[in-house]
């Protein structure tokens, strides 16, 4: 069985370690922590890994946020993986900071990473890890708010929740969306 992980985020130093990079970050962490490589390909930075015989593929697009289907579109195919077996890590502004959320599938709630992947397959069939990171901001002060970095506050509970993220990554391949819903999303 093939998983593609898509971690959303933007390439460069100015865009490390903020709102909209948790994708990126949390998927550098679950490559560090089994040791996995990225290797810079196309449309995406790429690594491979195993989790119960499970091919587990992880891409985090150069293609910048608002062109991320590209990415997804291409490896998808690939690596002929299918859609049920796509899971998109995004931030969420609509969700409180720390709340981690799996869903089968849904909006694009505005976020304009879901809107390419939607536009690029036509649907909206896939899965995603929606990591809150809140909404603390003035009107219309949105987009510096997730390219701004996470504050100190904030800084802290970070690393427990990027591990939680890759339990619920893990979860998503081994037993599927609906099981690591029950068992994860009201925690």
């Amino acid at each position: 069985m093939k998983y593609l992980i898509v971690g959303l985020g933007n390439i460069g130093p100015e865009y490390a370690d903020t709102r909209h990079n948790i994708g990126f970050m949390v998927l550098d962490e679950m490559a560090k922590q089994e040791n996995a490589k990225f290797y810079n390909m196309r449309l995406a930075y790429y690594a491979e890994m195993t989790h119960k015989a499970r091919a587990l593929y992880l891409i985090k697009p150069t293609t910048y946020m608002n062109l991320s289907g590209k990415a997804v579109s291409y490896w998808m195919q690939q690596l002929k993986v299918p859609v049920e077996n796509v899971l998109v890590i995004v931030d969420d502004i609509a969700l409180p900071f720390g709340t981690l959320r799996l869903k089968p599938k849904g909006s694009a709630a505005g976020h304009n990473g879901l809107r390419h992947i939607e536009a690029t397959l036509g649907h909206s069939n896939y899965a995603r890890l929606r990591f809150g990171v809140g909404d603390d901001f003035p009107k219309g002060k949105q987009v510096n708010y997730v390219l701004d970095a996470f504050n100190k506050d904030e800084q802290p509970a970070l690393p427990e929740l990027i591990d939680r993220s890759i339990e619920m990554i893990k979860s998503f391949a081994a037993v599927g969306a609906e099981l690591t819903m029950t068992r994860y999303n009201n925690k």
